[in-house]
């Protein structure tokens, strides 16, 4: 089984819980490759994928839609995971409706979708970056649930395994 994980990362919260998930898999002896949406050019020869995003005003990064985009067919008929990262100083990381991600995980209908919290570090951002941020009542601190991502990661190695000898 060799599965693609894509990450799109803007300060390295999303790269963080991408290796995670990435180390949980392989752990369940997975072949996992992970690479950044942009730089993928070809993906013939992966039995499953896992695509991540960065959300930014409640959007993926453009890599990261692109990506859907570019590849759409070739993810049809292979399951598919989604997972966004952000919204940190909101409770629990969480949003109410994952599909205001966009457009993206409706055209994709993943198997699943989850959303971890990210790391608000205004030292990191641009200030356009820390005023939307503070205005949207971001409050400064790291959220990543490491414990979290390995156990999402968990239930997609348990998917992928079920019925394999």
């Amino acid at each position: 089984m060799k599965i693609l994980l894509t990450c799109s990362s803007r300060h390295g919260a999303t790269e963080s819980v991408a290796e995670v998930i990435a180390e949980r898999l392989r752990e369940a002896d997975l072949t996992v490759d992970v690479a950044k949406p942009e730089d993928v050019t070809d993906v013939s020869g992966y039995d499953a994928f896992i695509l991540g995003s960065a959300v930014y005003m409640t959007h993926w990064t453009p890599e990261a839609v692109d990506f859907t985009k570019r590849f759409r067919e070739e993810l049809e008929g292979h399951p598919v995971w989604a997972f966004s990262v952000g919204l940190s100083g909101l409770p629990k990381g969480a949003i109410s409706d994952p599909h205001r991600i966009g457009p993206v995980l409706l055209a994709l209908d993943p198997e699943d979708h989850k959303t971890f919290a990210g790391r608000f570090d205004p030292n990191q951002l641009s200030l356009r970056e820390r005023t939307i941020a503070r205005l949207g009542g971001a409050a400064e601190g790291d959220y990543r649930d490491f414990d979290a991502a390995r156990q999402w990661a968990g239930t997609i190695a348990a998917s992928l395994t079920s019925g394999q000898e």
